[in-house]
């Protein structure tokens, strides 16, 4: 058995979250119920859970608050939250999962079988880590979290040279590290490291600006990357690269 905490301030959360489980999940078993910062961190400590259902937005604190007071924080979290886009994209940089508010069926069940394929280590850890960093500075994270079918790799993002789409896979090229597949779409990486200089030159490819040695021309144009690789360039988007290293 699975056992889990849930920690959300409306009961009426809480029923819904139960009835899921119950429904889906039969190996899950819910140990308990915490409606604020000091009880959720109690209860945490208490009951030793595997999984804990997060509200981030408690009436008297946060789900933030709680995670900042465990000491050994070894159970994976699945939060739950209204639309919170900062909030979302510190979640999305650690591969944690999330359940928005009102919660949808499909996308319950989604995150339980996410959560459920990594439930205690030291990774998970580092993902939480990683998480309060990016979150409680509300600044740019330095680091990303990628997820593979066997492992979680915390990487620099200033590491990455480029991404390759690989259908509904991508796939990372990383100075110092084997290619990292991951199980999640080109797009979503786009949207999330637009703002660290990176750019869509293809659509098959996502590339960090900084570690461009220089752009050829010749049959069509293409970027070199500093490791000598070679990254195609799409008709449409060769003016807007151009226009963006320009500037850098």
């Amino acid at each position: 058995m699975i056992n889990t905490l849930i920690i959300d301030d409306q009961v009426h959360f809480q029923e819904i979250i139960k009835s899921l489980l119950s429904a889906y999940f039969p190996e899950i078993n819910v140990i308990g119920i915490a409606e604020s910062v000091d009880e959720g961190v109690q209860k945490i400590e208490e009951l030793n859970p595997n999984l804990v259902f997060l509200d981030i937005e408690l009436k008297n604190g946060s789900g933030f608050h709680i995670l900042q007071r465990i000491k050994e924080r070894t159970f994976k979290v699945i939060f739950i939250t209204a639309f919170d886009n900062f909030a979302i994209r510190a979640i999305k940089f650690s591969a944690l999962d999330y359940i928005l508010k009102p919660i949808n069926e499909y996308e319950f069940k989604s995150a339980v079988e996410h959560a459920l394929e990594v439930i205690e280590g030291s990774e998970v850890e580092e993902q939480i880590n990683n998480f309060l960093s990016h979150y409680e500075k509300r600044t740019q994270s330095k680091k990303i979290v990628l997820k593979t079918s066997d492992s979680l790799h915390l990487i620099d993002i200033a590491n990455i040279i480029y991404a390759k789409s690989d259908s509904n896979y991508t796939i990372f090229s990383v100075e110092g590290e084997d290619e990292i597949m991951v199980s999640r779409s080109i797009k979503e990486y786009e949207q999330l490291l637009s703002d660290y200089r990176f750019f869509r030159p293809h659509q098959s490819y996502l590339v960090n600006l900084n570690k461009v040695q220089k752009i050829d021309k010749t049959d069509g144009g293409f970027i070199i990357m500093k490791n000598g690789e070679e990254i195609p360039i799409s008709v449409r988007r060769k003016n807007k690269l151009l226009q963006i290293l320009e500037k850098l």
